[in-house]
C-alpha cells in the first residue's frame, strides 16, 4: 500500500484536496477530525488532557457540562485550549505528548483498515507533517498551497479569527515555501475546483504509474 501524507499551511485547502482524492477512489484520515474524537468526554485522550489541564487551573478549555456513564463530565474547547498552549511551549509540548501518539494509532488503524478491503492507497491529512517528521513514516508527501490573498481571505472568513491571530498562526508553522521544497508533490488550490482536481488527478496519476514518488512538484496552474 502507498501512503501519502498531504500538509499545508492554515487555509490553503486541505481538506478540499483529500475529499478531492477519495472521489478518486482513495480514502483519507483526518487528523483534526481525529484529534476531535479523541478529546470528547469518554474518548482515548480526554482523561489525560483534563488530568494536565484541571478545571480549577484551567477553567477557559471547558464548555458544557453533560452527564454520562462516568458522572459528569465537561466538553474540551479546543479553541480554548489552543489558547492556552499557543504562548506556552511547556504546555504545548505536554499536550502534543498526549495527542500525537494517539493520532498515530488512529492513522495505524486506518492503514490497516483500509489494506484490509483491499485499497492499494490512502492519503493522511496531516497539518504538522513536517514539524512532527511524520513525512517519514509516509511513502509520498504533498503540500497544499494557495496564493497568500486567496489564504489570507479563507483564514479570516472563520468566526474568531481576527488580522493579529492569523499572522500569529502563519509566525508558528512552517513557511509554505518551505513545505513545498521538502514535499514531493505540490498541489494549487488558488483558482478554482476545476484546476484543483485536475492537479490532483494529475498528481494521482503520476504516483499510479511509478508506484513510488518522483521526487517532482506539479508546476501546472501554480500561482504565487
Amino acid at each position: 500500500m502507498i501512503v501519502i501524507g498531504l500538509t499545508g499551511s492554515i487555509g490553503m485547502g486541505k481538506s478540499s484536496v483529500t475529499n478531492m482524492f477519495d472521489r478518486l477512489g482513495v480514502p483519507g484520515h483526518d487528523a483534526d477530525a481525529a484529534v476531535h474524537d479523541l478529546m470528547r468526554p469518554g474518548g482515548k485522550a480526554y482523561f489525560a488532557i483534563t488530568a494536565a489541564f484541571p478545571y480549577f487551573e484551567y477553567p477557559e478549555v471547558y464548555t458544557k457540562i453533560i452527564k454520562g456513564p462516568l458522572g459528569k463530565q465537561r466538553y474540551l474547547d479546543r479553541k480554548g485550549l489552543g489558547a492556552v498552549v499557543f504562548n506556552d511551549p511547556e504546555k504545548r509540548a505536554e499536550l502534543e505528548g498526549i495527542l500525537h501518539p494517539l493520532v498515530r494509532q488512529s492513522q495505524n488503524d486506518f492503514i490497516s483498515a483500509m489494506n484490509r478491503m483491499g485499497k492499494d492507497m490512502v492519503v493522511l491529512d496531516i497539518p504538522l507533517l513536517f514539524e512532527t517528521d511524520a513525512h517519514h513514516f509516509v511513502d509520498v508527501t504533498i503540500n497544499v498551497t494557495a496564493p497568500y490573498h486567496v489564504q489570507r481571505a479563507r483564514v479570516l472568513a472563520r468566526p474568531n479569527m481576527s488580522e493579529d491571530k492569523f499572522h500569529a498562526i502563519l509566525g508558528s508553522q512552517m513557511p509554505s515555501a518551505e513545505k513545498s521544497r521538502m514535499a514531493d508533490y505540490t498541489i494549487p488550490t488558488g483558482l478554482n475546483r476545476a484546476e484543483t482536481f485536475a492537479a490532483v488527478r494529475e498528481v494521482l496519476r503520476d504516483i499510479q504509474s511509478a508506484r513510488r514518488p518522483k521526487y517532482q512538484q506539479v508546476e501546472k496552474n501554480r500561482i504565487y
